[in-house]
């Protein structure tokens, strides 16, 4: 499945046939790769998806060494679309999508300094 939508619908455990929330989805998925533009992943230009048709490779080209990124958006969906119940968790997932985004911007700094 390389869809973004579809494969982020089903790390949140929505069938790919249940399109009630997908326009809620796309709009949370945008806000990530928002997000991720500014720490300076993926495509040089703004990136959005408008539907299933959009693929990771459209976001991430050849550039293999961010497959983080396809966690990184679910965990950010995850806190915004359907947050765990208990401040815990919630501080758990916000510290996790924390560290990708480091890690993230590590990576792509580190790729920047060896061209």
């Amino acid at each position: 499945m390389d869809s973004i939508l579809e494969s982020i619908k089903k790390m949140l455990g929505i069938t790919s046939s249940y399109t009630v929330f997908d326009n809620d989805l796309i709009i949370h998925i945008n806000s990530v790769f928002f997000i991720l533009n500014q720490l300076g992943v993926g495509p040089k230009k703004p990136f959005s998806i408008s539907g299933s048709s959009a693929v990771w490779s459209d976001f991430l080209g050849d550039n293999t060494d961010v497959e983080g990124v396809k966690t990184y958006v679910y965990l950010k969906v995850k806190l915004l679309f359907d947050p765990p119940s208990t401040s815990s968790a919630v501080e758990a997932m916000n510290r996790l999508a924390l560290e990708y985004e480091w890690r993230l911007n590590v990576q792509v700094d580190s790729e920047l300094t060896e061209s």
